[in-house]
């Protein structure tokens, strides 16, 4: 993993190479390993390393080719072999090296046969062109802003910041997405810092600002065996695969392990990657809580350590992170996800990946979503409903309609009403949880709060895939949504979102991965014996956390006594009324949208935090939503010439 700085001019004025110092502070803490800049007539390029792979010790960034071109990548290439094959390379190149040949033989079509996690930037001189791409799922940073004909970009928010030369305006749509179900991906908190979308590059030159799709999913692809055992194989090869490919590591991989079905598959399947070609074991870390009755992970997670014959790392989450507000309010924050409340768990996550030499961190991130871990019918049953296949849509119904106590008929419109238009199935601000937003406010932003939902074609692709896409995105928005940390430093790698594997998920039968009573059905026969059966059996994972509404009840006489000054009195977001009665229902016991809670929380003192730092001007009624949108949109296309 590294981070990287570039500032350029489009027109060929020189670049102000004074920032450099600043910036270079800024980027440090996320790249200790080895600073290295690329300065020209009219671009400078930093690059700060953070090895996290044997081969990245090798690397020199940027990387200028014969041609000039002046490029910086940050990522993990999985099929290096494949490429150097195509390519016709005899040699071991560094990734970057292979990247860039690739790109010079191919240009931006190259973009699509890197497999791995990556986040690059190339500036051509020739053309006075640049070129900003990320890998398909987003698992990388990349922000870019434009003043004029000066573009500055980094994989951290806060140089962008300090570039401005201008005061910087909230993101209206940003606010109302962090609020829901996340922002659209090219979003940031700041009106005119944008960010790069998963599965896209951006290319700007004098007159061009063009958003592009390089690659996605094939709808049309049908994985179809005669047999479950072949299935079960194919997504044992592929998910095996997929963990061997993130074990590359310069120092011990660290792997979480919570007792749920896809951090121990992960954890299982590592080790038999790992006796098998004789690598170090991963070593895991796991939360546990005595003090939260629904919350028994530690029988879980130890179930898994006794059968490794290891015992983890255990961090003990039992006292609450209740807020600092005078602290929160002090501490300025990129963005909202960025300002916790408390960082001793953080702390102890980096004792831990300090003490075994660990850069690296495997988590089970995206394994429910493409799993089949949400136990619904209504994907399979909207796919035989679009295919005409009726005879078997009824067996299915009664099989479903046992299995879950339910008339069949409800099933079957449960189904039916995935493809009727929104005003026919109620309003779609029933699936907005933050609902003590102003009316102004909530219905100018309802798409985002309605996390950007569609409704379901009966034509074109499978009602099944459409649902897998919906849900990747969800998952793309999320991982462009949290920033990174410097504490614990670490490079996150996600099994469960490797391309290969996604591209086999997505095209087999849907009732391949859940069946009646046999929720995650697939996964729960691939990993028979592998992982313990009382992992693959246990019921889905899910609680609420006492200790956290708790924090929240009790702190709330604090709260009311200080208000919600931003929120609610200067930008009008928040109706202080409604919120209050909301928060209050956690001592009566009643139904609360807990993560929605404490967002607003993090919200109304990260603005506070950026007053008080003096990044933003003071607001007024307009982010209430009474005036025209201040929001920048990008949508994305092919071309779009720069007016």
């Amino acid at each position: 993993m590294s981070v990287q700085f570039g500032n350029c001019h489009l027109e060929g004025e020189p670049v102000d190479l004074e920032k450099l110092g600043s910036v270079a502070g800024l980027l440090e803490p996320y790249g200790p390993d080895r600073e290295s800049r690329h300065c020209g007539s009219s671009v400078v390029v930093l690059h700060h390393a953070f090895h996290t792979t044997e081969q990245s010790l090798r690397e020199v960034q940027p990387h200028v080719t014969a041609s000039g071109l002046v490029l910086t990548w940050d990522g993990r290439l999985d099929n290096r072999e494949d490429l150097l094959r195509d390519l016709g390379l005899s040699t071991t190149p560094t990734d970057v090296e292979i990247v860039a040949a690739a790109y010079v033989a191919w240009g931006t079509d190259a973009f699509s046969k890197f497999i791995g996690d990556w986040a690059l930037s190339m500036w051509n001189h020739r053309d006075r062109c640049l070129i900003l791409a990320k890998d398909f799922v987003g698992s990388r940073h990349l922000y870019y802003s434009i003043e004029g004909d000066e573009v500055t970009w980094c994989t951290l928010l806060d140089p962008l910041l300090q570039a401005a030369s201008h005061r910087l305006r909230l993101e209206q749509e940003y606010i109302a997405g962090w609020l829901s179900f996340f922002p659209a991906q090219h979003l940031t908190p700041y009106v005119g810092i944008n960010a790069v979308p998963a599965c896209c590059f951006v290319r700007l030159a004098k007159s061009t600002h063009t958003i592009t799709r390089y690659w996605d999913f094939d709808p049309g692809k049908r994985i179809s065996y005669r047999l479950d055992r072949e299935y079960e194989e194919h997504f044992l090869n592929l998910f095996s695969q997929s963990i061997q490919r993130r074990l590359s590591s310069q120092g011990r991989i660290l792997a979480e392990l919570s007792g749920g079905m896809d951090s121990s598959s992960i954890v299982c399947v590592a080790d038999r990657i790992t006796a098998k070609f004789g690598m170090q074991r991963v070593h895991t870390v796991s939360y546990f809580n005595d003090d939260e009755p629904h919350w028994d992970e530690k029988r879980y997670f130890a179930t898994v350590e006794r059968m490794r014959g290891e015992i983890g790392f255990h961090i003990d989450a039992a006292q609450p992170d209740r807020p600092d507000f005078t602290e929160m309010v002090k501490t300025f924050a990129a963005c909202p996800a960025s300002l916790h409340y408390s960082h001793r768990l953080s702390d102890q996550l980096s004792e831990c990946m300090n003490s075994h030499g660990s850069r690296v961190l495997l988590s089970g991130l995206g394994g429910d979503e493409v799993m089949g871990g949400v136990p619904t019918p209504v994907p399979e049953l909207a796919d035989l409903l679009a295919k005409g296949k009726f005879r078997v849509l009824l067996r299915q119904l009664t099989s479903w309609a046992l299995a879950q106590r339910r008339p069949w008929f409800h099933l079957f419109f449960d189904a039916v009403r995935e493809f009727l238009p929104a005003g026919f199935v109620g309003n779609s601000e029933d699936r907005c949880l933050a609902t003590w937003l102003r009316t102004n406010f909530a219905q100018k932003h309802a798409s985002a709060r309605a996390g950007y939902e569609s409704r379901r074609s009966l034509f074109g692709p499978l009602p099944s895939f459409q649902e897998n896409m919906a849900a990747l995105n969800l998952l793309r928005r999320q991982l462009s949504c949290v920033p990174l940390s410097s504490v614990p430093l670490k490079e996150e790698r996600y099994p469960f979102l490797d391309r290969d594997l996604l591209e086999f998920l997505f095209a087999i039968p849907r009732e391949q991965l859940v069946r009646p009573r046999q929720r995650r059905s697939l996964m729960r026969r691939a990993l028979a014996g592998i992982v313990p059966d009382e992992v693959l059996n246990r019921n889905r994972k899910g609680f609420l956390a006492r200790s956290h509404l708790a924090a929240i009840r009790d702190e709330w006489s604090a709260l009311l006594a200080m208000g919600l000054p931003m929120l609610a009195d200067q930008f009008g977001i928040v109706d202080t009324e409604a919120f209050s009665d909301c928060v209050q229902k956690i001592g009566t016991g009643g139904n609360v949208a807990l993560f929605a809670i404490k967002r607003t929380l993090a919200l109304e003192f990260w603005l506070r935090s950026l007053r008080l730092s003096g990044r933003i001007p003071e607001f007024d009624a307009e982010a209430a939503g009474t005036a025209p949108e201040h929001g920048l949109t990008l949508p994305l296309v092919e071309n779009r010439s720069a007016s």
